[in-house]
């Protein structure tokens, strides 16, 4: 019989955020499936209470907690100690977790020390003939295996925006606390504070409804005769200002600067999406001034409605590569697009 825990850490509220809502979808489906099986919930955080009580309709047997000031920053000394005492004391044979940058960090530490393994960047666990099986992308993003594993315990850190988040009732939920000593070893490391960008600089929104990826025409010599480098920044901060979205790069555009080119002053390789990028998950992406070929699409995988802009109606994105494609000069569209949005409030 497996026991099956859910693991999270709380944000500074208290709460959980949606990629652990979503690693709790996983967790629970994956208990559903499994015959026999029991399935607890595991918080770590400056406050739990929150966090367990958002989820207290979520069918958890239990729910354990290792909470107070020390836990609340990431720190990998106190999180690995807290998450191994959490799972001794659920006895968990698999561990279900989002791979949040905390996590990531810790749970490898965590496997070792109780003799486990652990599988990063799964997108999805099912049972198949009585067994958890997890999916898993290779080869950047071209090739699905699907893994199953006799050694427990098991971990499992599941990416964002693979599954569904958690929407069940809030409650109240009857909380355990997990006592955890930490040693002068796992207090070395303390949190100063958070620096954090003003949120007109902030690009990268994991958690937005839209992508928006601007490639190498933005900085290319307009009709004109002219390169308009310095509109097509404010264009572009201004929609994302306005939208919230999340902004995304083809490489040859992050690559400009090393070229003696124009460039995009708030871009840099962390907004590179594509082959030698990363592969986002938002509902909707805009693709603009891209040239649309498979390097730069496998970014696009599993983005779920896929339109773009582009001038040349021949370009690869009007190959069955992009949902919609508006043949029209992007400048132009965003100049229109912006006056008829909002302010985000």
């Amino acid at each position: 019989m497996e026991t099956i825990l859910f693991l999270a850490h709380t944000g500074a509220d208290g709460a959980l955020a949606p990629a652990a809502l979503q690693a709790l979808t996983a967790a629970r489906s994956l208990a559903d499936g499994l015959a026999g099986s029991a399935f607890l919930a595991g918080l770590v955080g400056g406050e739990v209470k929150a966090g367990a009580d958002q989820i207290a309709g979520c069918g958890a047997a239990r729910f354990l907690a290792v909470a107070g000031p020390e836990f609340a920053p990431s720190r990998y000394s106190s999180d690995v100690v807290a998450a191994e005492a959490l799972c001794r004391a659920a006895d968990a044979t698999i561990v279900v977790v989002a791979a949040t940058s905390r996590w990531n960090r810790v749970l490898a530490g965590a496997a070792q020390r109780l003799g486990g393994r652990i599988d990063a960047h799964a997108t999805g666990v099912a049972v198949a003939d009585g067994q958890p099986v997890v999916s898993r992308w290779y080869y950047r993003q071209r090739l699905e295996a699907e893994l199953k594993r006799a050694g427990r315990p098991w971990f499992i850190l599941i990416d964002p925006g693979c599954a569904e988040a958690w929407t069940g009732a809030p409650g109240s939920a009857a909380v355990e606390s997990v006592a955890v000593a930490l040693a002068d070893g796992n207090r070395r490391t303390s949190v100063a504070g958070v620096r954090v960008p003003p949120a007109d600089q902030q690009t990268i929104r994991p958690d937005a409804r839209l992508l928006f990826v601007a490639g190498a025409g933005w900085t290319k010599t307009q009709p004109d005769g002219k390169a308009h480098a310095v509109e097509a920044e404010k264009l572009i901060v201004e929609f994302l200002a306005k939208t919230q979205a999340s902004l995304g790069s083809t490489k040859s555009l992050v690559d400009l600067s090393g070229e003696g080119q124009a460039v995009l002053k708030f871009m840099t390789h962390l907004n590179q999406v594509g082959q030698t990028g990363s592969t986002p998950r938002h509902p909707k992406g805009l693709a603009t001034c891209c040239h649309g070929e498979e390097p730069h699409t496998v970014g696009w995988r599993f983005i779920n409605e896929r339109r773009a802009i582009n001038l040349n109606p021949n370009c690869s994105w009007a190959q069955g590569k992009a949902d919609v494609l508006y043949v029209a000069d992007a400048f132009a569209v965003m100049r229109k697009v912006n006056e008829l949005l909002p302010v985000k409030a």
